[in-house]
């Protein structure tokens, strides 16, 4: 195997890139993966980010964080001026900030609706608004990675969450929108869809839930975080620079049935 080769195609040597919600479980993954790629990580969370940035720098890597809100868009403007001043650039955003409230409708609140929806859409929506206009203005064709869900596309059983669905079926079709109006400065937006995820929040539920899943998912089993690091790197790296307003699925076949 040519190491060279891969780097020369999925390399980020040089890149800085932005994690939103990094302190913990697919963001926290994802964050070390792509500093092993070679990017400068910068952890954007609400609470903390130090475990993460120390994990990063213990493996040698470079990475630093901004406490913020992502439904604020003056304080995500803030941050990513705070990026762009310290960094001098900004190449690649995994907007991956979000919630999830597992109720009924008729058991859940309208206040929990308008919060999933405002960090999952919204917050995703500010993160890459603010992301592309510091791209723009610095001339960098940079790559935006949303995160999205299989559960835009399905109804997740036997539990029930239509507002997280929802919010997540709106981040693919904003992708797809974003996607077009920024095509002309060379910044790509995509998307991603896990499945069920072998993360503290998926494997921390009650075993009969967890074993409905299963029998949902032809694989017949949770993906590990992993297996969403390839993707993830094609979409960041120069190796999809003919690849925008695409939602990739890693979801075990879930989607098919």
């Amino acid at each position: 195997m040519n190491a060279t080769y891969l780097q020369s195609i999925f390399g980020l040597e040089g890149k800085v890139a932005l994690v939103t919600g990094g302190g913990r479980g697919i963001g926290q993954f994802v964050a070390c993966e792509l500093s092993k790629a070679g990017a400068e990580i910068v952890i954007l969370v609400r609470s903390d980010f130090q475990e993460t940035v120390d994990m990063i720098r213990a493996a040698g890597g470079r990475a630093w964080g901004i406490r913020c809100d992502v439904t604020k868009q003056e304080d995500v403007r803030a941050a990513i001026g705070e990026i762009v001043e310290r960094s001098g650039r900004l190449d690649i955003v995994f907007n991956n900030a979000g919630v999830c409230v597992h109720k009924s409708a008729f058991e859940s609140t309208i206040e929990e609706f308008r919060e999933v929806v405002d960090i999952n859409l919204t917050g995703e929506y500010i993160v890459a608004v603010e992301a592309a206009r510091a791209m723009i203005k610095l001339g960098i064709r940079g790559s935006i990675i949303n995160m999205a869900s299989m559960s835009a596309g399905i109804v997740n059983l036997p539990q029930w969450q239509a507002s997280y669905n929802a919010s997540k079926a709106g981040v693919i079709h904003m992708t797809r929108s974003l996607a077009m109006e920024w095509i002309e400065h060379g910044i790509r937006v995509n998307s991603i869809s896990p499945g069920y995820i072998a993360t503290p929040m998926s494997t921390d539920v009650p075993e009969d839930l967890k074993q409905a899943w299963y029998k949902l998912i032809p694989m017949g089993r949770m993906g590990w975080p992993s297996e969403l690091i390839p993707p993830i790197l094609y979409l960041a790296s120069p190796a999809s620079g003919y690849t925008t307003g695409t939602d990739v699925l890693v979801d075990g076949g879930y989607s098919c049935v």
